[in-house]
């Protein structure tokens, strides 16, 4: 019991009982009447206010929201709480503090001073990560403290609020997929030429779009212009084959080549939603993250949690492309063999198009920071980057993989993936049988 009292106390209110306890044994001691009231005086003074804390019911409703509720890696979200005060009478001195995860920076402290009644008081602050990952922000903390700062009596309410930061994502260039790589140019037109009305699925034009597959019935039905899309999932569709392997990747924290690989898929998986086609992305234990037409947010809120596995092959993963069928399949791959290179050859389809995004995770191996800006500053980068990967740890892979068709590219820790990405072919330059595909471009170099 007297240790419950004395865990409301502060400091001084402590130092006020044990000097009014010294007086009063001293001033009883020594018969010194004067003396023995100063020590029942510092005595009463913190029991009292104590009691009167105690007995000080406010009530405080407390909201707390978070905008936007979900952000990108070295984004900013705002967090507002809004304290209102329900009870009859004002409130005293108070320290609000808000929970924060560590990952998510220092706690946000805030002096509140008599909140009147029916009042409110809102509270702002900036939230900010550089690792991804689900976090939970509050409940919030109060201290109510008496005006002679004697006491201090915390209290806290049980709301809490998801946070979600996700990979970054760069905005990749519309023409290195387009919607011909999914079967929608001329060729798709033979294939539906028989379809009748009912298998067309009509959606908002686009920059870009044949003004030829405008379907006028739609355009009036809805007042903006509409083209068709045709309903031939087998061939509307992207697989990406996202390597998460521990042994498969270098380096450490948020500049290690796993976290650009989840980086990669996230962009790559955001551009192909955007662009209309029936995504995909599984990993390397055959798991799917997210499927559908508009698969975005459930991506991005997948591969924000995402961990690295204890795999030590992609053979799962490689069976789950394999039955994907065709459309587009874009592997980001971490450490392959020639071996492993071979199976991943095999999961092309044959009229398909692959693209393959190899990691030379060795140079992620010192773990150093890419400063963004000042590869922006140094303008584009050449487009021997590739090159200069294939001359290392993933030339006998890239090797087997253009032999078979695919287009692949090469990624160092210093490679800026959009920038990578515009070193991919135009999608009229994907468009070529596959037999001269295998037998064409002796080199294997990228355009």
């Amino acid at each position: 019991m007297f240790r419950s009292w004395l865990a409301g106390m502060t400091t001084r209110g402590t130092s006020f009982l044990a000097a009014g306890a010294a007086a009063t044994i001293a001033g009883y001691a020594l018969d010194e009447r004067s003396l023995l009231c100063v020590g029942v005086a510092l005595i009463a003074l913190p029991v009292f206010t104590m009691i009167s804390a105690r007995r000080a019911r406010y009530r405080l409703s407390c909201s707390r929201s978070v905008s936007p509720p979900r952000i990108p890696v070295g984004a900013t979200a705002h967090v507002t709480l809004r304290l209102h005060n329900i009870s009859r009478l004002p409130t005293g001195l108070m320290l609000a503090e808000d929970s924060v995860p560590y990952a998510l920076g220092a706690r946000p402290r805030y002096v509140l001073d008599n909140i009147e009644r029916d009042g409110t008081r809102t509270l702002t602050y900036a939230l900010r990560s550089d690792l991804r990952g689900k976090f939970e922000v509050g409940p919030l903390q109060l201290r109510v403290a008496d005006s002679f700062g004697l006491v201090e009596i915390s209290r806290s309410f049980s709301g809490r609020t998801n946070f979600v930061v996700t990979p970054r994502v760069y905005p990749l260039a519309r023409t290195m997929i387009s919607r011909a790589w999914a079967g929608e140019g001329d060729g798709r037109s033979r294939l539906t030429a028989t379809a009748g009305e009912d298998d067309v699925i009509p959606r908002s034009y686009r920059d870009g779009d044949d003004m030829r597959r405008v379907h006028w019935r739609s355009t009036a039905r809805y007042g903006e212009l509409m083209v068709r899309r045709e309903e031939q999932r087998w061939r509307n569709r992207a697989t990406v084959l996202l390597d998460t392997r521990a042994a498969g990747h270098m380096g450490s924290g948020p500049s290690s080549s796993f976290e650009y690989a989840i980086s990669a898929a996230a962009s790559i998986g955001v551009h192909l939603a955007q662009e209309g086609l029936s995504g995909q992305v599984i990993t390397d234990e055959g798991t799917s993250l997210a499927a559908g037409m508009m698969f975005e947010d459930m991506l991005l809120d997948a591969l924000a949690v995402i961990k690295p596995s204890r795999t030590n092959d992609l053979a799962e993963g490689f069976k789950v492309v394999r039955a994907s069928g065709a459309g587009v399949t874009i592997a980001v791959i971490g450490r392959l063999d020639a071996a492993a290179a071979e199976q991943l050859a095999t999961c092309r389809k044959e009229g398909s198009q692959a693209i393959a995004l190899l990691l030379d995770v060795r140079s992620w191996a010192g773990s150093w920071p890419v400063d963004r800006a000042e590869l922006d500053r140094a303008g584009p980068a050449p487009t021997v980057l590739a090159d200069m990967a294939d001359a290392r740890e993933i030339a006998p892979a890239a090797s087997v993989l253009r032999a078979a068709g695919w287009r692949v590219i090469g990624l160092t820790a210093g490679t800026a993936l959009d920038v990578a990405w515009e070193q991919l072919p135009r999608a009229a330059e994907m468009l070529v049988p596959a037999a001269s595909l295998a037998g064409g471009d002796p080199a294997g170099r990228l355009p």
